[in-house]
């Protein structure tokens, strides 16, 4: 069986919060290995990333794993939050550099240079399992080919146990990174992270900004498809892709549910993935 993970972010509103909860009991019934909550630009939702643990795990028993930038806090400030996951049931946590939200990352005075930096910090602390970002399409900041993949094998050297990609959308993309990581010598699992669409134009923006490539013939199906039929063919589409990247032997499959049940339930019931509640068997 594939394992599976799944990615929320904190709610910001009482009615989001009620809908996060109904989306996530829902996966629940899936058994993933652990929900992950993400930490906002610039970490701007640390004490809310900090109560959705809390909620998901003491109020639904769920594994969870918390989100960590080196943006805007000295060390200590970041370790600190860390240990405040930990208190809240988290065993594991998302280390990654992160952008603040008005553009270019620079460090915080007193704070970590960089994700590396960050990683060696959290594996010294001990305590957490150590998840971090790879890149199967090219970072907007990598310098060179193969930038990505060094890069991450810096980071594992430091002290990641594991690394969730950036979402594509070929399963070629994925297995180039799996090579590149193999001529590396890297040996932690990297596990792909699948967004399914929803709604397209904001998923094709945000693939812009992040260096996700957009193949062409994706592009022109959800011009094919139209509003209307976007969700439909975002699940088809990521039912195919998962397929192939099961097929192809991967650790796990790690999806960025945007806090909705669906279309990740579609995809995981449509390939088996996980348990299934007899609410979602029905």
């Amino acid at each position: 069986m594939t394992p599976i993970s799944f990615e929320v972010f904190p709610p910001r509103s009482v009615l989001a919060a009620f809908q996060l909860r109904e989306a996530v009991e829902t996966l629940a019934g899936f058994e993933p290995e652990y929900v992950s909550v993400t930490y906002g630009a610039g970490g701007s939702t640390r004490e809310a990333t900090r109560e959705t643990l809390r909620a998901l795990h003491r109020g639904l028993g769920l594994p969870v794993a918390g989100h960590l930038t080196c943006v805007g806090a000295t060390r200590e400030e970041t370790l600190a939050v860390a240990e405040g996951f930990r208190e809240e049931g988290a065993r594991a946590v998302v280390a990654l550099r992160g952008d603040p939200p008005e553009g270019r990352f620079a460090p915080h005075p007193g704070g970590f240079a960089d994700s590396c930096e960050l990683v060696a910090a959290l594996a010294e602390a001990g305590g957490l399992r150590i998840h971090v970002g790879a890149y199967p399409d090219p970072h907007p900041e990598a310098r060179a080919p193969g930038a990505d993949a060094d890069w991450l094998a810096r980071k594992v050297d430091a002290g990641a146990d594991a690394a969730i990609t950036q979402f594509f959308f070929e399963a070629e993309s994925y297995f180039r990174l799996r090579d590149a990581c193999a001529a590396r010598r890297i040996e932690a699992p990297v596990v792909p992270g699948i967004l399914p669409v929803l709604r397209w134009e904001p998923v094709a923006r945000f693939a812009r900004s992040c260096g996700a490539r957009v193949p062409d013939w994706v592009q022109a199906a959800f011009d094919w498809a139209g509003p209307e039929g976007e969700a439909a063919l975002g699940a088809d589409l990521a039912t195919d892709l998962c397929a192939r990247l099961v097929e192809g032997g991967v650790p796990g499959l790690h999806f960025y549910a945007l806090n909705k049940a669906d279309p990740t339930a579609t995809v995981c019931r449509r390939l088996g993935l996980g348990a299934r509640t007899s609410r979602d068997a029905a």
